[in-house]
């Protein structure tokens, strides 16, 4: 099933269930009111919602038309937002650019941090930022909202606690990146609010593509009229999301409505594009010397989306506007 959330002037939304076509839309009033309150009790209201994306699909449910500029993130704001880093070549790459190897341990340990959770952007409204020196960049995931996750759960065990699936553009302003890290302390200014696709859906609705762990499908990334990347995100993907869920929870329990992503989706196989900006000037800066590419301006767009095998989008579109704050 997909599952949104509408805007209906509060902060956390109405909750809605969603025809696989995404063209239909229908408000879970009877079941739960919101997505976290259905996350809150999963086990009694996912098959509730099941029965009724059942009707909705049939056309047995009363239904409007889904229109994604109506939908607030599937979380408005969650309890808990922790981003991985489970593309290591990504990561290695990085740090080639400006001459700098890579321990061992990135290969066995995944990288993650915690980000602000409290104002989660929608998937198609505008992202303000303060200036364009900060250094705007886009990039392309794909996350995982879990039930609630015991400690120090096991990777295989973790699998299980997977409810729902999102994509992601996890904004980041990369010229406030190295001046926060050099303190020893980790991201914040440089992390602004991210922003989720216009639905998360069950596992199942990814078919074959779904392995347990891994979406086995591009994530296709736009930068205004320009295809920027197409990286298969099963591809290269050094730590699954039973690994990064099983890492996140070794010193803690993660509530229900815990949201893991993936990090930036990036493949070894270049031609298959980048799924961020810092990527593509970090290969410039390796075969040119330096990078060509320009970090974001205000007014340029960027869109995220996923197509099954038959070229159905299968979350809606991240599709947002870079703009001045006022």
């Amino acid at each position: 099933m997909k599952l949104a959330t509408l805007s209906d002037g509060s902060r956390d939304g109405r909750l809605a269930v969603v025809s696989r076509d995404l063209s239909r839309a229908a408000f879970a009033d009877g079941i739960a009111s919101t997505l976290q309150a259905a996350l809150d009790a999963w086990e009694k209201s996912a098959p509730a919602l099941e029965r009724f994306a059942r009707s909705l699909e049939s056309g047995s449910a009363e239904s409007f038309e889904f229109d994604p500029a109506r939908a607030l993130s599937p979380l408005p704001r969650s309890f808990h937002w922790v981003d991985g880093s489970a593309y290591v070549n990504h990561v290695e790459l990085v740090r080639k650019a400006r001459g700098a190897t890579m321990p061992e341990s990135f290969w066995t340990d995944p990288l993650v941090y915690q980000g602000g959770s409290d104002d989660l952007l929608p998937p198609t409204g505008d992202a303000a930022f303060g200036s364009e020196d900060w250094g705007i960049d886009m990039e392309g995931e794909v996350a995982v909202i879990t039930d609630d996750v015991p400690m120090g759960i096991d990777a295989r065990a973790a699998r299980t606690h997977i409810k729902l699936l999102m994509l992601v553009n996890d904004w980041s302003l990369r010229n406030l990146i190295p001046a926060e890290l050099a303190k020893g302390f980790g991201f914040y200014q440089s992390k602004p609010a991210t922003a989720f696709s216009p639905v998360a859906v069950t596992p199942d609705e990814l078919g074959d593509a779904w392995d347990g762990g891994r979406v086995r499908l591009p994530l296709v990334v736009h930068l205004n009229d320009g295809l920027l990347g197409r990286p298969n995100a099963g591809e290269d993907m050094t730590f699954d999301f039973g690994q990064l869920t099983a890492h996140v929870a070794k010193t803690r329990r993660l509530g229900a409505g815990t949201i893991i992503g993936s990090g930036t989706v990036s493949n070894r196989d270049r031609s298959l594009g980048s799924s961020c900006l810092a990527e593509r000037r970090m290969l410039e800066t390796i075969e040119q010397g330096r990078p060509v590419t320009p970090f974001l301006s205000f007014g340029d767009r960027v869109r995220v989306e996923m197509f099954d095998a038959a070229g159905h989008s299968i979350f809606g579109a991240i599709d947002q506007r870079v703009v001045k704050a006022a």
